[in-house]
């Protein structure tokens, strides 16, 4: 059973536009015949077994990774037909990338005001006193204020979390893109995350955002869309609680589970 993904809403034009994207590397199918859109002013959630392309998917959507086939079209610009380095910086990502690739040493609040550039270290620029009083700021409303002279390297995974999306939101993006941003964290650490994703997708001025999780525990209230990949296709895609059924969360994970949704939180669990 397949649903149609739907048109943006209210006739705006769409942030993210695939039709028929592949993706192959070394003769092996990754992405296959993916149509996809999202509108300004919806919330999506990915989910998918390991090795159903769910990161490979965000890897086009943030103009990181070239398709095989197919047209892309990302904030009104088409890949082929735009410069990727300024249209890159519109984009935010929250992935355990962008982790490994900053300095142990480097401070909390010097990892956050950095993504007003999309840098890795602040001497790249010149942050004016309001860039870093706007990254304090976002580490305060993550609940990780007190950890901003800390370094990076040492700050817990939950915390670590906290702050990758506070640099990711410091560049104001116009699509933020977040890769299994759950892994590896504990109860309260997904809880807190979970809490401050909510006061995101439901704040009318907030991004629109894609979400790459591999459970129904992990989506936050307020998300408006969801898409289930299995074996590189888009199974089914379009309003939350359309695609979030038993039947087709069973299909993409091919396992008989049973889906439910209790005070806007969602659960999972096999048959």
């Amino acid at each position: 059973m397949t649903l149609p993904s739907p048109a943006s809403s209210k006739g705006a034009p769409a942030v993210l536009s695939l039709s028929g994207v592949a993706v192959r590397r070394e003769g092996n199918r990754v992405l296959e015949d993916i149509s996809w859109r999202v509108g300004p002013d919806e919330r999506w959630v990915v989910l998918g077994p390991n090795g159903s392309g769910k990161t490979t998917l965000l890897g086009v959507a943030g103009a990181r990774l070239w398709p095989t086939a197919g047209t892309v079209e990302i904030l009104g610009a088409r890949l082929g037909a735009v410069d990727v380095r300024t249209l890159r910086p519109r984009i935010s990502f929250v992935s355990g990338a962008v982790t490994r690739q900053l300095r142990a040493d480097i401070t909390t609040l010097e990892v956050v005001v950095s993504g007003r550039f999309g840098a890795l270290e602040t001497w790249w620029h010149t942050y004016a006193p309001e860039d870093w009083e706007r990254a304090q700021r976002l580490l305060a409303e993550g609940g990780v204020g007190q950890i901003a002279e800390r370094p990076f390297g040492v700050v817990s995974e939950g915390e670590r979390q906290q702050v990758l999306l506070a640099r990711a939101l410091m560049g104001r993006p116009e699509l933020l893109l977040l890769d299994e941003p759950f892994a590896g964290l504990d109860l309260g650490a997904r809880e807190r995350l979970l809490t401050r994703l909510n006061s995101l997708v439901v704040d009318p001025a907030g991004p629109p955002l894609v979400l790459v999780t591999h459970h129904c525990e992990e989506i936050p209230p307020g998300t408006t869309h969801a898409g289930l990949l299995r074996g590189g296709r888009l199974l089914a895609a379009g309003p939350l609680a359309d695609v979030m059924t038993s039947e087709l969360v069973s299909e993409a994970f091919e396992l008989a589970v049973t889906v439910g949704c209790e005070d806007g939180r969602w659960w999972s669990r096999a048959v």
